[in-house]
């Protein structure tokens, strides 16, 4: 890589990023496309967001992805949130066009075309959504914004409830067709009916990844139904235990590292206009979870 005065920068910003895979993954990117461009990380807590992201003007960086704990700080800090990213009052890729910072949220964006390439559309839909965190957030506005039908949210810890609640008002603002609920993961007489419900079964959460692998947020006694598509955002290991479960019932399976792929194909869409080259990143993230 020659890098020299002409070099474009890119960034990721957050704490931690040692582990990240953003930097190999656009740097990838950006030598297949020949593009003088550079991708790279910096641990920035949560505190200095808003500096850093006011930095990228002064310093001409063409973009930004953003990961925890910067996400709502970076909302507060572009010029111009998406409707998405303004929903969910968070941001995980930014723009700078050398006059505005533009903020977007393509988390809930790479989940519905994880969805639609494995063949499941969420247009009309039932979707059950169990977790509260930001993920849960991106996938319940995109899915909304998309023309989802019903969405039915489990929270795990009683002080989401309200939190959930004031997502669901947001989001009636953005899709007002779209039906919005939130329960309690440990109401079982609202899971089962839930679940007997909806078209689509979502695990937001972080149960069932490494090394919590056992986990599941579905109880072993309760029974997937094989027309149910469902859909785990953990990607490592790739098949959690709600996936084994529901491989075992019938289920169309959907494991997390699409979702991984396709919102940084969202943001390389955004950063530069092209379409990424996904086979290729495909193979990289597949090695790396190895």
């Amino acid at each position: 890589m020659n890098i020299t005065a002409k070099t474009k920068l890119y960034a990721l910003i957050g704490s931690p990023v040692a582990h990240s895979g953003s930097p190999s993954m656009y740097n990838l990117c950006f030598e297949q496309a020949g593009m003088d461009c550079v991708y790279m990380a910096f641990d920035v807590g949560e505190e200095y967001a808003e500096k850093a992201i006011e930095a990228a003007r002064t310093l001409g960086i063409c973009g930004m992805n953003v990961t925890m704990p910067c996400k709502k700080a970076a909302a507060r800090a572009v010029d111009i949130l998406s409707p998405v990213a303004e929903a969910t009052g968070a941001v995980n890729t930014i723009v700078n066009d050398g006059r505005k910072l533009s903020g977007y949220m393509t988390d809930g964006e790479g989940f519905v075309k994880n969805l639609a390439v494995n063949g499941v559309k969420i247009r009309g839909r039932h979707i059950m959504l169990i977790g509260a965190g930001g993920a849960a957030a991106a996938i319940e506005a995109q899915c909304a914004s998309d023309g989802a039908g019903e969405i039915t949210v489990f929270y795990q810890r009683p002080q989401y409830e309200k939190s959930c609640r004031d997502m669901a008002a947001r989001i009636r603002e953005l899709a007002p067709a779209c039906r919005i609920s939130a329960k309690s993961l440990g109401d079982g007489e609202a899971l089962e009916k839930a679940l007997g419900a909806c078209d689509v079964l979502v695990n937001a959460t972080s149960m069932g990844m490494k090394p919590r692998e056992r986990e599941c947020p579905i109880p072993e006694e309760i029974r997937l139904r094989p027309e149910l598509a469902v859909a785990d955002i953990v990607y490592n290991p790739t098949e959690t235990r709600l996936l084994a479960r529901a491989r075992e019932a019938g289920c169309v399976c959907i494991g997390g590292l699409g979702m991984l792929l396709w919102q940084g194909a969202a943001a390389w869409k955004l950063f530069t206009g092209e379409k990424m080259p996904t086979d290729a990143v495909w193979r990289l993230l597949t090695e790396r979870i190895k």
